[in-house]
């Protein structure tokens, strides 16, 4: 199968570009400087050119709080870049899978958010553009999965593992914020089920994190510098008592995710062991 990533230079398209490979696909990575999901006409070049069999689209704008201040420019690339690749891909006649958010929903309560939940209420641009994409998605095509996933990891580029071990090794305690719970998700465990999925014609929405419980960031954090070996203290804070933050989030990121077993899915590893393999794959 010829798949098509978009992304290829972030976390999660650089993942799954190695596991398409590994696994025998003929894997055509891009990023903004071999197609601009944001020009329609480069769109339709380079998706004409490669003729894929599927996109994986894994680009987007994921900086939360620049976004508040460019919403005009994030929604070109979370929702009309989306809709063209969208629009491409019901021309050729290949699916798409589209990667999204806990963050299209508000947040508020504690129960979590079913895969298949329509109540969206995003509390950002973030959130709100990359709804438009999902809804662009969905408008257009008939064959896609949309995967909704939180708190990212991965080898190949920034995340919250990285910043707490650099700031671990210069601070003696960190404020950690205790009151948004969620699931971390390793780039490595996910690339593997999306190719999982790419491969089948079970279409729909998903939800897809690492497994092992609901947490805060501060217990992320705590895990991280204990498996770290860092002496850190990190002291619990409710989010208004952090502050800092320009665009607002959700408390609630909780994903269900049950659907996965009940499409025949395999779910995420846990992820404490998903931190303690990303540990024994990168410098710090």
């Amino acid at each position: 199968m010829k798949v098509l990533v978009t992304g290829v230079r972030g976390q999660l398209g650089f993942d799954v570009v190695n596991e398409l490979r590994k696994r025998g696909h003929e894997a055509v990575g891009v990023d903004v400087e071999e197609m601009d999901i944001t020009d329609k006409e480069a769109v339709s070049r380079v998706m004409e050119a490669v003729q894929p069999h599927a996109v994986i689209h894994c680009a987007a704008w994921t900086a939360v709080d620049a976004a508040e201040d460019n919403a005009e420019k994030v929604r070109l690339v979370n929702a009309v870049g989306t809709e063209h690749l969208a629009r491409e891909c019901k021309k050729l006649g290949c699916k798409m899978m589209y990667i999204s958010t806990d963050y299209v929903f508000d947040g508020q309560g504690s129960v979590p958010w079913e895969s298949d939940c329509k109540d969206f209420r995003p509390l950002n641009v973030y959130g709100q553009t990359k709804l438009e994409g999902e809804l662009a998605v969905a408008a257009n095509l008939e064959n896609y999965f949309i995967v909704r996933i939180a708190w990212v990891f991965g080898k190949n580029g920034n995340n919250f593992v990285k910043t707490m071990l650099k700031l671990g090794k210069t601070h003696d305690s960190l404020r950690v914020v205790s009151d948004q719970i969620g699931t971390p998700t390793y780039t490595f465990d996910l690339a593997r089920l999306l190719v999982d999925m790419i491969e089948t014609e079970k279409y729909g929405y998903y939800h897809a994190t690492n497994e092992g419980g609901y947490i805060s960031w501060y217990d992320f954090a705590a895990e991280i510098f204990k498996q770290a070996g860092y002496s850190t203290e990190t002291i619990p804070v409710t989010t208004a008592e952090y502050g800092l933050s320009k665009a607002k989030r959700p408390l609630n990121s909780r994903l269900e995710k049950s659907k996965l077993v009940a499409m025949g899915f395999r779910p995420l590893p846990d992820w404490r062991d998903a931190l303690k393999r990303y540990l024994a794959e990168i410098e710090y």
